[in-house]
């Protein structure tokens, strides 16, 4: 982050930590980034729900959950090895542990109890390697211990590693080494490991019954391998190097079943490595480098990030809307900012100043500033952060391209962020549409609108779902990651925009976990609005209101763009002057494409088009009769005899498939119901709400999103 500071040079700067450059937003870390340092208070990611306070025990009573996520993240990394003659490492944290919860050196509860909580933060930033990473620092830092360096990029195996990997405690000391050497750790490392791995947890019975003899060590069956089984410290060698430990892997029943492993690894270099690690702050920094190494072991084909630091200034959430009449876009999201070096002072309030979208400073008459207030403060386990919320209309003609803010502190200082030099860049050009999106959970149905700006619409758009499907298998409790990609369908012109939709039904029952990009172009012009959380989607798809008239859609950069079709002209639509159609055609200067409100209009005869249709209700659709518009059952289907889509819907069509029903209805355009008795939850509703065109006839009405153009049997004709 640059920072230009005024009126105020002293030490309440907003500082970088020693050594770090702050990331440049957006970064690809961002993701893992929110999920390592909001940890408590406004918008805490919940990440370490399970292992925060350090006595949790998520798998059951005496089972410490920070120790089983440092263990699920060595028993995942313990499947490496590295090609002696190339030296190519394979496995590594990779997330393979999924599939090997079955091997018998990861028996008990601890890795499925991790995996489970750790499958909801999965997504196409977040691998679930990355995610037992990162559960590593939680889990060391939650119980007092050092802060281990977290770097994200990993990527997810798809198989399971090699069986008898993971060192059990009835192997030699010899063969440990080795086990170890395989791994890429010489015998101080790992002996280092053992120790800064055991410092956390117990043995537990129902496991190891040769240790710890069952009913031996009431109440929960378990003991400790130091007496602070719950404190990140040194206890674990400074009791074994004083003779006095109690760690059921070095002494007890353990001895005579030979499972002393602790004892075989620590005295294999005849204690000299524990002993090196009797002083307190020794240990710490011992177990951050050794940790650290631990959770970098990857497949030589994966590139890791610089560590994750925390941003001075971020962004969140940014998203740019169309507003209803389409006149102007609304700038959301939210501006956290660190606190953790401001000592005394405070941010009071930020001023956030934009570019309109070709760069400059025309954006309306509003201008290109605005201010934003203190909403809540949030904190992680060794930062501060205070957050801002954004709510703001930026005209839609001028648009915005990027922004700086200027933090206004309580002490009369201002410091102004810059994104390193960059601005924070916006694009406007294409847009979810989160109001006429929508996702039904029950069902798995995905609706996805996008606005993409008029001139771009020569270029494909797509959506793009990352979605997660269920494996189906009891022994793998962590989804699939699945993609898709979906072409978009143009569909309505609204002012400077256009709105594309595409349909897609999730398998399962976790759609609601989908990440949406929509993206217009597919090479380097590509642009996209990436990374939209279908939970933030309600479960109806509401009507875009008041859009402005077709005829009003430009490409807002002076030449037009855009042609419309049709078999038949409006009778409201009658001849201008000449000389009123005079903009150019935007891929031919030479030709006249129409202007603001008028149409350059060609027919496929000599003589002028006749308009042959007028969009209005259809009052009957023998042998039924028009009921009225009805809003659709609050929960459920106000018609649940039969149901049918299709993207040719037309009345006709809908009272042909539901004839052997009384009633039947359209919605949404291409949706019909039918049924022989409608549910009393459904009323009447204005008759302006069915508003939306049958997709296979836009002279008919076909309801609207959550309302019904409903039709009757007419009994008066003879028919029963």
């Amino acid at each position: 982050m640059r920072w230009t500071r005024s009126l105020f040079l002293g030490a309440l700067a907003l500082e970088s930590r020693v050594g770090r450059a702050d990331p440049t937003w957006p970064s690809p870390i961002d993701e893992l980034e929110e999920l390592m340092y909001q940890v408590q208070g406004y918008r805490s990611r919940q990440f370490g729900a399970n292992v925060i306070p350090c006595t949790n025990e998520a798998s059951g009573p005496g089972r410490v959950a920070a120790a089983e996520w440092v263990r699920t993240a060595f028993h995942d990394m313990a499947t490496t090895s590295i090609d002696t003659k190339t030296n190519v490492r394979s496995g590594g944290v990779d997330g393979s542990i999924q599939y090997e919860l079955g091997y018998a050196e990861n028996i008990g509860p601890a890795f499925n109890t991790t995996l489970i909580f750790m499958k909801d933060f999965l997504t196409s930033r977040s691998s679930l390697a990355d995610l037992i990473a990162l559960g590593m620092y939680f889990a060391v830092r939650s119980c007092g211990g050092p802060a281990i360096p977290v770097a994200g990029g990993r990527v997810d195996a798809s198989t399971g590693g090699s069986l008898s990997s993971v060192p059990v405690p009835q192997n030699t000391a010899f063969i440990f080494a080795n086990q170890f050497s395989r791994m890429g750790f010489s015998v101080t490392e790992m002996i280092q490991a053992v120790a800064c791995g055991h410092t956390l947890g117990s043995v537990h019975a129902a496991e190891f019954p040769q240790m710890v003899p069952v009913g031996s060590a009431p109440p929960n069956d378990e003991v400790s391998m130091d007496s602070t089984m719950t404190t990140f410290d040194n206890r674990v060698v400074t009791e074994y190097v004083s003779g006095n430990t109690t760690n059921p892997l070095v002494v007890g029943p353990s001895i005579k079943a030979t499972r002393n492993s602790d004892f075989k690894v620590f005295s294999y270099d005849q204690n000299v490595t524990v002993n090196g690690m009797t002083d307190p702050a020794e240990f710490s920094s011992i177990c951050q480098t050794i940790f650290q190494k631990m959770i970098e072991t990857v497949p030589s084909s994966v590139t890791l990030s610089a560590p994750i630091q925390p941003y001075s200034v971020k962004p969140v959430n940014m998203q740019l809307t169309l507003n209803t009449g389409a006149s102007t876009l609304q700038l959301s999201g939210l501006i956290r900012v660190r606190t953790t070096t401001l000592g005394g002072d405070s941010v009071s309030s930020i001023t956030v100043t934009f570019k309109d979208r070709n760069g400059g400073d025309n954006c309306g008459s509003a201008g290109c500033t605005f201010t934003a207030s203190l909403l809540g403060a949030s904190s992680g386990f060794d930062d501060t952060f205070v957050w801002f919320p954004i709510d703001h209309a930026i005209p839609t003609a001028t648009g915005i391209s990027s922004f700086s803010l200027t933090l206004n502190m309580a002490s009369g200082a201002t410091q102004t962020a810059d994104n390193n030099g960059n601005s924070y860049p916006l694009q406007d050009s294409i847009l979810i549409q989160m109001p006429q999106s929508c996702v039904l959970s029950s069902t798995g149905a995905l609706t996805v609108t996008a606005a993409v700006r008029n001139d771009r619409n020569n270029l494909p758009v797509n959506m793009l779902l990352s979605y997660k499907e269920s494996t189906g298998n009891a022994n793998l409790p962590v989804p699939n990651l699945k993609n898709a990609t979906v072409a978009m369908s143009m569909g309505d012109c609204v002012g400077a925009y256009t709105f594309y939709t595409a349909q897609y039904t999730v398998p399962g029952d976790l759609a609601y976990a989908s990440k949406i990009d929509v993206i217009s172009g597919s090479d380097t012009s590509a642009l996209n609005d990436a990374f939209n959380s279908a939970s933030d989607l309600g479960g109806s798809c509401q009507v875009f209101q008041n859009p402005p008239p077709y005829s009003l859609c430009t490409t807002g950069q002076g030449t037009t763009s855009t042609g419309y079709c049709g078999d038949s002209l409006a009778t409201t639509s009658e001849s201008g002057a000449l000389t009123e159609c005079n903009m150019v055609c935007s891929g031919d200067d030479t030709q006249y494409c129409g202007a603001g409100n008028r149409l350059e209009l060609y027919s496929s005869t000599a003589t002028q088009p006749t308009p042959t249709a007028t969009l209005a209700p259809k009052p009957t659709v023998s042998p039924y009769v028009r009921i009225g518009c009805y809003k659709e059952a609050p929960s459920g289907r106000a018609l649940t005899g039969a149901a049918y889509t299709d993207d040719g819907m037309t009345l006709e069509l809908c009272a042909s498939e539901c004839g052997s029903f009384s009633y039947w209805a359209t919605e949404y355009g291409r949706e019909c119901y039918c049924g022989n008795t409608l549910d009393a939850s459904s009323t009447p509703a204005s008759e302006e709400d069915c508003n939306m065109v049958c997709a296979g006839d836009k002279y008919e009405y076909c309801g609207a999103g959550n309302r019904l153009e409903l039709y009757a049997l007419n009994t008066t004709d003879g028919r029963e």
